[in-house]
């Protein structure tokens, strides 16, 4: 084969790759009217089992144990190979036999005729293949060509790709954070309000005068609520409908003796004050918005003396004060 019949060859060739690699981005691109071209560009088709075809064309993609090839009508095929398959070059003269290869030489863009048989699967299984020697080394120097320039765009493919899925991953990552910041900041200014109304509603009791305080006393080293002490509740409870409760709040407030460690009795009396509120929400529905921020003062402010018994159990109690606003309330 003369050289400018080579560089035809090998042009035609690498036409039949550009036209393969344009069907694959157009079939990848989602466009409907882009695999309707790529599918006239190229047509897959079986053949029938048993059916005995001879055919040439050129290979287009090649497998470990098969390849693909497209005859002169544009259909393409895929061939098995088998050990038995017999891979020479064509007879050169009436003497002389062609050479024989092995599979491995089968590379894209030979040009080969192929005799065989087809399988179940609608594949040719090749018993003979036949090329020349020429139409090979043009099928080597192609593939020594178009080998790294596929590998760099399918490298370039693949960094592509990456990069894109960090880019996603980065800004999921982004919408989390600002969702979780946003979420911290509402979280922060619904905190910041509610401190700001305790405290606006501790410091504004100058404002409030007292109604009345009703004493809960406890047990040595409980917070738990007992009979005597629902009954005071309940008794201050009857008396409360009686009244104009218009403007009125109620601060409820712990104490403890000085029995025991310091640090305890503070919680403790902190218990304390949170049993008396639960029992005012659960059984005579008072309105949390006119309660006072509880509070426990330990073993300050007592009473009584903590030197004697009487006195200590004065200074376990929980008072609940009755309070109402100066400017608004009436009372008879």
């Amino acid at each position: 084969m003369t050289t400018k019949k080579i560089t035809g060859w090998l042009a035609a060739v690498a036409f039949t790759f550009v036209l393969i690699a344009g069907g694959r981005a157009l079939m990848g691109s989602g466009n409907p009217a882009g695999r309707a071209q790529a599918a006239t560009i190229s047509l897959r088709q079986s053949v029938p089992n048993g059916q005995q075809v001879k055919i040439i064309g050129i290979v287009i993609k090649r497998h470990a144990d098969s390849f693909t090839f497209r005859d002169q009508t544009g259909v393409e095929r895929e061939v098995a190979l088998t050990p038995h398959t017999d891979v020479k070059t064509h007879k050169k003269g009436v003497f002389r036999g062609g050479k024989a290869y092995g599979v491995s030489y089968i590379l894209r863009g030979l040009r080969l005729e192929v005799s065989g048989v087809g399988n179940a699967q609608g594949q040719i299984v090749a018993d003979k293949i036949r090329f020349d020697e020429d139409d090979l080394r043009t099928a080597q120097a192609l593939k020594a060509r178009v080998d790294p320039v596929e590998q760099l765009a399918e490298d370039n493919a693949k960094r592509l790709a990456a990069a894109e899925e960090e880019a996603r991953r980065l800004a999921r990552e982004s919408e989390e954070n600002a969702a979780a910041a946003k979420k911290a900041q509402l979280t922060a200014e619904a905190a910041k309000q509610s401190a700001a109304l305790a405290h606006n509603r501790i410091n504004g009791l100058d404002d409030y005068d007292s109604v009345r305080t009703i004493t809960v006393l406890f047990a040595t080293g409980s917070s738990v609520l007992g009979p005597k002490g629902k009954a005071t509740i309940d008794t201050a409870a009857a008396w409360v409908k009686t009244q104009n409760t218009k403007g009125w709040v109620v601060a409820v407030v712990g104490f403890a003796d000085t029995t025991g460690n310091t640090a305890a009795n503070r919680k403790l009396s902190e218990r304390r004050a949170n049993a008396v509120i639960g029992y005012l929400v659960t059984k005579h529905n008072l309105p949390l918005q006119r309660l006072v921020q509880p509070f426990g003062y330990g073993e300050d402010k007592p009473a009584a003396e903590n030197t004697s018994a009487e006195g200590r159990a004065k200074n376990r109690r929980v008072e609940i004060q009755l309070l109402v606003n100066k400017g608004i309330a009436n009372i008879s």
